[in-house]
């Protein structure tokens, strides 16, 4: 049985573009290679996604609904983004 299936895939110019230069530079040795690797990439993310949803997400929810008084206010929110950013900016 065979381990792989191929498919026909549409780009936008744009990223047709990208991938043959992949390939030009020798950095991939086919198109498909460039491909897949996009992909095992998207894979990564999706898996940093659910691991960041389940292990920090959900646990503070969880706090959240156990003790609601833990939570902040839109205007707590806000004055806090607004000095963390001043400070931000300050450091240059």
């Amino acid at each position: 049985m065979r381990s792989t299936q191929q498919f026909s895939v549409t780009l936008p110019n744009e990223m047709a573009a990208q991938v043959r230069a992949k390939v030009a530079s020798g950095e991939y040795a086919s198109e498909s290679e460039v491909i897949r690797d996009g992909l095992r990439a998207l894979q990564a993310r999706d898996r940093a996604v659910d691991n960041w949803l389940r292990n920090e997400v959900l646990p503070s929810y969880d706090a959240y609904r156990a003790d609601p008084e833990r939570g902040l206010s839109l205007d707590e929110v806000k004055a806090g983004l607004a000095a963390r950013h001043k400070r931000a900016t300050a450091r240059g």
